[in-house]
C-alpha cells in the first residue's frame, strides 16, 4: 500500500469505529461527533473503558496494535456489562464488530466505575502475559533484538554459537512493514514451519531517526536482499517475502555509498588502496597446506586452527556404528570413510560403541587461516610448504555479482566497482546495466524495459539513473566460506537492521548437540566492534543484577511489613 492508500485506510477505520461505537459514546455521556475525530475519539475511549491515555500510543505502533486492538474491543464491550465468556469469544471472532451488535440491538448501560482488575486468576495470568508480549515486542522491533551466529562466515570476529545484542536504534529503527503478524518471531512461527505474518497490507517504509551512520568496516545486521528461502538448508520452490521478513545476515560493511571498491587478489581495496581494518577484525584467507608424510591435525589444533576438517577410516563399519557416528560426521568420502569437523569422534563414543577408527594423515590440506596465524605456522615443521589460495582466473560467469556473463569477476579479483549513492546520476550502458538494473527494477520499484541499446523507464526513453537511496557492500570475515555481496551485490540503506553492540552468551559447539556444547567464558558479555581487545564485564553485569535483586527484595519487605 502507498502512503496515500494509508491515508485513506485510516479515515475508513475511523468511519468504522464511528458507526459502531457513537451510541456507545453518548450512553458514556459524551457526544456523538466525538467518536469519529481521529485521535481524539481513541483518548474518549480510553476514558470509557477505564484504562489510561498512554494506551493511544500503542495503537499507533506497528505489531503492538495488533495484539491491542482485540484487548480494546474486549474492553469496550465490558465496559457496557457484557463481560460472559461468549460475549468476549464472539467480540475476538467477529474481529470486533460485536460492537455493531451491543451499539444497535442492546440497551446496554455504560459501567464507569468497572474495576479494570482481572476477576480471576486465569484473567490475571492472560493480563500479565499480554502485557509481558507487548513490553518485549516493543523492546524487540524497536530497541534491542537478540541473534545467534549459526555460521563460520565471520570467523574469527564473531564466532559460531556467539549470542549477540544488536542495537536497532544506533541506525535507526526500521518500523515494521508487515502490518499483519505474529509477535515476537520473524518469518515463521517457530516449531510449526507455518508462515507468521500475512503479504498483505504492507506499511509504508519508515525508520526512526539514527544516532549514527553506518561506518566503513562496521559489522551490520541486515535483511539478505536476495532471500526467497522459506527455510534454511531445506531444498524447496523460493518464495517471495516482505523486505522485513527476509533472513537476517551479519556481516562486514567494508564500502560505502560513493567509495570506489576492488578486491584485489583476495585484498579489498577502497578508492585505489587497500583497506585498513580494526584490530578486532580477523579476515581468514583460504590456504593449501603440504607436508610429504602426512599433516597431523592433532598438532594443527595444538596450534589453534580449528577451522579444518578430519577423515577417518572405520575399519568395522556397521548400521549401528553409522547410526552412533551422525552426530560428529559432515559426510563419506567412501563405505567406511568419514569426515568430521575439527573435534572429530569424541573418545567416548568410539569407546561405547567399540569404533575401530584410525585418522588419516593427509598430504595435502585446505585451511582457512588469517595472515598472521599463517606466519606462524610457516615458522613450524608441520609443513614442507604452505601457500595462500587466490583465484587468478578470470573466466566469464554468472556465478559472481552482476551474474551476467559479460563479467569475468571471482572471489579473489572483483571489480573496480562504484558504489551507488543518493542522489547520483548514473550513464545507463549495455555495459554497466547488469550492475544496476536489480537496483532499477527491484530496491526502487520502477518499470525497467531494455531494447538493445536503450533504456525505457517508467515509460520514457533515458540515457541516466538517479539512484534514491544509497548502498552499501557486506563481506564476511571468512573470505573463503562466506556468502556475501559479491555473489548477490550491493545491500540497499532500507535493509539495514541494525549494529551488534554485545555478546551475552557464547558456546562453543552449538550445532553439535548439548552434550558438546562449551561456555567461551571469555567471550560471554563481551562488546562487538570496539578496538583493543575484547574484554568480558561478565562480573560487572553479574553484580549489577545482584545489586537489583537486593534493592527488588528489600522494596517487597518494605511494603509487606508496612503497617
Amino acid at each position: 500500500m502507498t502512503f496515500i492508500e494509508w491515508i485513506y485506510f485510516f479515515f475508513a477505520l475511523q468511519a468504522i469505529h464511528f458507526a459502531g461505537t457513537w451510541k456507545l459514546y453518548q450512553r458514556a455521556g459524551y457526544s456523538a461527533w466525538k467518536a469519529i475525530v481521529p485521535i481524539y475519539n481513541a483518548m474518549i475511549l480510553m476514558r470509557i473503558i477505564n484504562r489510561p491515555q498512554w494506551w493511544v500510543i500503542l495503537l499507533f505502533i506497528p505489531i503492538i496494535n495488533v495484539i491491542i486492538f482485540p484487548v480494546i474491543w474486549v474492553e469496550t464491550i465490558r465496559s457496557f456489562g457484557k463481560n460472559q465468556w461468549l460475549d468476549t469469544v464472539l467480540a475476538l471472532l467477529t474481529l470486533g464488530f460485536y460492537t455493531y451488535y451491543v451499539n444497535y440491538a442492546l440497551n446496554v448501560k455504560h459501567l464507569p466505575e468497572r474495576s479494570s482488575e482481572p476477576k480471576t486468576a486465569f484473567g490475571e495470568w492472560v493480563s500479565s502475559i499480554l502485557f509481558a508480549v507487548v513490553i518485549a515486542t516493543l523492546v524487540h522491533t524497536y530497541f534491542i533484538q537478540p541473534y545467534i551466529i549459526p555460521t563460520g562466515s565471520l570467523e574469527k570476529s564473531l564466532l559460531i554459537g556467539d549470542f549477540l545484542f544488536v542495537s536497532k536504534f544506533h541506525y535507526g529503527a526500521r518500523t515494521p512493514q508487515t502490518a499483519i503478524s505474529f509477535p515476537m518471531v520473524h518469518d515463521t512461527i517457530v516449531g510449526t514451519g507455518i508462515r507468521s505474518y500475512l503479504n498483505k497490507p504492507q506499511i509504508p517504509y519508515f525508520r526512526l531517526p539514527k544516532i549514527q551512520k553506518v561506518k566503513r568496516n562496521d559489522i551490520v545486521v541486515f535483511s539478505w536482499p536476495a532471500d526467497t528461502v522459506r527455510q534454511f538448508f531445506v531444498k524447496e520452490k523460493g518464495v517471495t517475502k516482505p523486505m522485513d521478513k527476509k533472513s537476517n545476515y551479519v556481516k562486514r560493511c567494508v564500502a560505502l555509498p560513493g567509495d570506489t571498491f576492488e578486491i584485489v587478489d583476495g585484498i579489498i581495496h577502497i578508492n585505489e588502496s587497500p583497506t585498513v581494518l580494526p584490530d578486532r577484525a580477523k579476515p581468514q584467507y583460504s590456504y593449501s597446506a603440504y607436508n610429504r608424510s602426512g599433516i597431523s591435525s592433532r598438532k594443527l589444533i595444538n596450534e589453534g586452527v580449528s577451522d579444518l576438517h578430519r577423515k577417518f577410516i572405520i575399519k568395522n563399519i556397521s548400521l549401528t556404528i553409522r547410526q552412533a557416528l551422525s552426530p560428529y560426521i559432515l559426510g563419506f568420502t567412501n563405505e567406511n570413510t568419514v569426515v568430521t569437523g575439527a573435534r572429530g569422534i569424541p573418545l567416548a563414543v568410539i569407546r561405547r560403541n567399540g569404533i575401530q577408527a584410525q585418522e588419516i594423515k593427509e598430504r595435502k590440506k585446505m585451511l582457512f587461516l588469517t595472515r598472521k596465524k599463517a606466519a606462524e605456522l610457516r615458522k613450524t615443521t608441520l609443513f614442507d610448504s604452505l601457500k595462500r589460495d587466490i583465484n587468478t582466473l578470470k573466466t566469464y560467469n554468472t556465478t559472481f555479482f552482476p551474474n551476467d556473463n559479460r563479467y569475468n569477476w571471482n572471489i579473489d579479483n572483483f571489480g573496480p566497482i562504484i558504489m551507488p549513492e543518493k542522489g547520483t546520476t548514473v550513464q545507463l550502458t549495455p555495459e554497466n546495466i547488469p550492475l544496476y538494473k536489480k537496483i532499477i527494477r527491484d530496491y526502487e520499484h520502477n518499470k525497467l524495459i531494455i531494447k538493445g541499446n536503450k533504456f525505457v523507464l517508467n515509460g520514457v526513453q533515458t540515457t541516466q539513473y538517479t539512484f534514491k537511496q544509497d548502498y552499501y557492500w557486506m563481506m564476511g570475515d571468512n573470505r573463503h566460506q562466506s556468502e556475501d555481496s559479491r555473489f548477490w551485490g550491493f545491500v540497499p540503506a532500507d535493509h539495514i537492521v541494525g549494529k551488534p553492540v554485545f555478546i551475552w552468551m557464547s558456546i562453543d559447539g552449538i550445532n553439535d548437540g548439548i552434550k558438546n556444547w562449551k561456555i567461551r567464558w571469555e567471550r560471554v558479555f563481551t562488546t562487538v566492534g570496539l578496538e583493543g581487545k575484547p574484554v568480558s564485564y561478565r562480573w560487572h553485569f553479574l553484580a549489577v543484577f545482584l545489586i537489583w535483586q537486593g534493592v527488588v527484595f528489600y522494596r517487597k519487605s518494605k511494603r509487606k511489613n508496612a503497617p
